[in-house]
């Protein structure tokens, strides 16, 4: 079966997995997804992650990332929420990129330089299309 949206797959399956407080997560791998866990990474909203070359399709397995003690322990990801999607494209210019939460999230854009952040592509002078929103 094919799939219409594989970032939302991947945005809705680490949604789940916080919702559960699992540890680790496992996406089907691509390159833009695994640009996307490299920018949750950078910007600390998830521990690690690693591409494990299974058969017959690779993996992006994605640690994720909790405060707080046992009990009391809650995700440093509050919410994923995507912007751009296949029936509806949501592209900004670079004074049109939009702030997540006055600037205590981030939103995640695909632009000519590459996947990175909001406030990168604004530093650089970039504009692109708003994959999704991070708080």
């Amino acid at each position: 079966m094919s799939m219409s949206d594989p970032i939302a797959d991947m945005l809705t399956r680490v949604r789940n997995a916080l919702g559960r407080q699992h540890p680790v997560v496992s996406v089907p791998h691509s390159k833009v997804k695994q640009a996307i866990a490299d920018v949750l990474k950078e910007e600390g909203y998830i521990e690690g992650y690693e591409v494990l070359p299974e058969k017959p399709h690779a993996v992006i397995r994605i640690n994720l990332k909790y405060i707080g003690g046992r009990r009391d322990r809650q995700s440093v990801i509050t919410d994923l929420q995507r912007v751009s999607r296949p029936g509806r494209r949501i592209y900004a210019a670079k004074d049109d990129i939009p702030w997540v939460l006055s600037g205590m999230g981030i939103s995640i854009l695909t632009t000519s330089k590459g996947v990175m952040t909001g406030q990168k592509a604004r530093r650089l002078g970039v504009g692109g299309e708003v994959i999704c929103k991070v708080w």
